[in-house]
């Protein structure tokens, strides 16, 4: 049964010569959510300041080295999961090592224009001493975002060793998922 109100609105669209679709109001105020990062959207690095440091001289003992991604991009987009991460040694002996993933689960991340997250990578120092065959010494880090096939080259900045573990099947030196 029609109302004398909707029976008056109807007609003076109809007078009017207009037409008028009907939206629900949850669609008006819908966005379209963000589209995940692409290595062209990104800018990498690992934080150097004092507080994200490893402590390369504590062998024996985890550290962490923390490496950021800054959405460059004119647009929002998304991060989720691991980054891929491949060290390549500074000795001919050490070739490139993919490091294991922590057993942490990843959350979702929004970055709008210029916003930063990171991710940690839990680093198994050794002495200075240790045998060649027993150490690998960083030069490079290949770091490929999540999702992604291209990556960033980043020169090693710490020193230091770190326990040759990549045959291991829960090595000392691993990566955690962005934003942790």
């Amino acid at each position: 049964m029609k109302t004398k109100t909707a029976t008056v609105a109807l007609a003076a669209i109809v007078a009017t010569g207009t037409a008028v679709a009907a939206v629900p109001a949850s669609a008006a105020t819908t966005k379209a959510a963000p589209a995940r990062c692409h290595t062209a959207d990104l800018k990498a690095g690992f934080a150097t300041g004092d507080d994200a440091k490893p402590d390369m001289g504590r062998a024996g003992k985890q550290t962490q080295a923390f490496i950021w991604f800054t959405n460059k991009s004119n647009h929002a987009c998304t991060l989720s999961g691991f980054a891929g991460v491949d060290m390549v040694g500074a000795q001919r002996t050490d070739g490139t090592w993919s490091l294991a993933r922590s057993s942490k689960r990843p959350t979702k991340i929004t970055l709008g224009r210029g916003d930063t997250t990171d991710f940690s990578i839990n680093l198994l120092p050794v002495a200075g001493s240790t045998p060649q065959k027993k150490k690998f010494v960083p030069a490079t880090f290949q770091v490929t975002p999540p999702n992604e096939t291209k990556h960033f080259t980043l020169k090693w900045p710490f020193g230091g060793q770190i326990l040759k573990q990549d045959g291991a099947t829960h090595p000392g030196t691993y990566l955690n998922p962005i934003g942790q």
